[in-house]
């Protein structure tokens, strides 16, 4: 008997039920990272500004029911916005699964933790700028966000407790 695959490999992001469009965030919240665009470029530039209604700790919206209400410029995704966003970061379980990729290890689906995606140093947590305090954004531009960690890359490494050392 074989084990039925998880459903991001099984269906397409519009064919997904709202619980899972919405388990696929892995809580990292880069996303809730303030980014610049470039007029003359086109070119997008991350910072360590988070929206004031990202909880710094937990990296999720203190008010994700009424987000838009008070933030009125967050970006709600949905698939059809998704194809045309482009600041997405490359680790967003979002932008993977439209791009046909797998999950990584760290993501909560995938390890049946939250904690990973922090341990894995995906997230923001420890990493911002409350944005209330951080004064002119381009003083906080980073690169990242849109950049794969390094121990995100690939699976911790788990130490045999049966042998000492």
């Amino acid at each position: 008997m074989t084990a039925k695959a998880p459903f991001w490999r099984e269906k397409t992001l519009d064919e997904m039920t709202r619980a899972e469009w919405e388990s696929l965030c892995d809580g990292c919240g880069r996303c809730c990272l303030h980014k610049l665009r470039d007029e003359d470029t086109d070119r997008i530039a991350y910072t360590n500004v988070a929206c004031r209604l990202l909880d710094g700790d937990t990296c999720r919206c203190k008010d994700y029911a009424n987000r838009k209400k008070r933030v009125p410029d967050c970006v709600r995704l949905t698939p059809k916005r998704l194809a045309k966003i482009d600041w997405l970061p490359p680790t967003c379980a979002y932008r993977l699964v439209a791009e046909g990729k797998d999950l990584p290890w760290w993501h909560p689906l995938v390890s049946g933790s939250a904690e990973t995606v922090h341990e894995a140093g995906v997230s923001v947590r420890g990493r911002t700028v409350a944005e209330r305090a951080a004064g002119d954004f381009e003083d906080h531009v980073v690169s990242w966000p849109g950049k794969w960690p390094a121990k995100a890359r690939m699976p911790p490494v788990v130490k045999d407790r049966r042998r000492p050392g």
